[in-house]
């Protein structure tokens, strides 16, 4: 089955149906989606979007970046949760092409690991209530939807080999990401030549960091989220076959 849903605006729109859990069972198709911003949907795109039955969109951006930028469709039925998981802003645009770049988005991560936690409980919650199809979505949806996949992923069962490469697919979508970059900031200059990449080593660099503090990634989850067992069962009976 098909990973990659084309739209004529949104870059990096991907099912995340189809991986090996550690209990034999797969994430279920086309039940949970993961895309950058919607509000680049096109008119052209509402048709598309709409046959795939999405009724709930959690959207991870500042509501600085949706009022300058646009959210979600306001389509009828469509239950939309606005969830700023980032509390510390920064400007991809212009980091310091000398820093080591992984290793910097990285730490960024972490940091929204610790600030965000009260939205990325609410997150998972809202994932595990929803009864219909889902996505959610950040700007470019790479980094804060990067992040919040792999978590899924991970309370899922899913094993870091898999989560590291659904990650990289974003790397498909960095030469039109950077394009939109460019077309909306004409009078900037892009000085970071990392800009859109997402190597598998960001997200390791994640994984490893909550398992050296938390043991694994569900002990992050408990810890630090306070999620218990109970939600990662409804997760699971959701979005995982059998």
């Amino acid at each position: 089955m098909d990973r990659h849903v084309a739209f004529d605006r949104l870059h990096n729109f991907r099912d995340l149906g189809g991986y090996r859990t550690d209990d034999g069972r797969t994430v279920r198709w086309r039940l949970l989606y993961r895309s950058d911003s919607l509000g680049k949907l096109a008119d052209a795109d509402l048709d598309r979007f709409q046959a795939l039955g999405v009724d709930t969109v959690i959207d991870l951006r500042y509501p600085w970046e949706i009022a300058a930028r646009g959210r979600a469709p306001q389509i009828d039925g469509l239950a939309w949760h606005n969830l700023s998981i980032e509390h510390r802003t920064y400007d991809q645009a212009t980091i310091d092409p000398t820093v080591d770049p992984w290793r910097y988005l990285a730490d960024r991560y972490a940091e929204v690991a610790e600030d965000g936690v009260a939205e990325l409980r609410q997150a998972l919650e809202v994932v595990a209530a929803a009864d219909t199809p889902l996505v959610f979505h950040c700007a470019s949806g790479k980094d804060r939807t990067g992040l919040l996949a792999a978590l899924l992923l991970a309370l899922l069962g899913v094993d870091e080999e898999q989560i590291a490469a659904d990650f990289a697919l974003t790397e498909l979508a960095t030469e039109r990401l950077v394009a939109d970059w460019k077309a909306l900031n004409p009078d900037r200059e892009l000085l970071w030549p990392a800009y859109g990449r997402a190597p598998e080593a960001i997200i390791r660099h994640f994984l490893a960091d909550l398992t050296a503090t938390y043991g694994s990634v569900v002990g992050y989850a408990t810890d630090r989220l306070g999620v218990d067992e109970a939600l990662i069962a409804r997760l699971r009976d959701r979005l995982l076959t059998g």
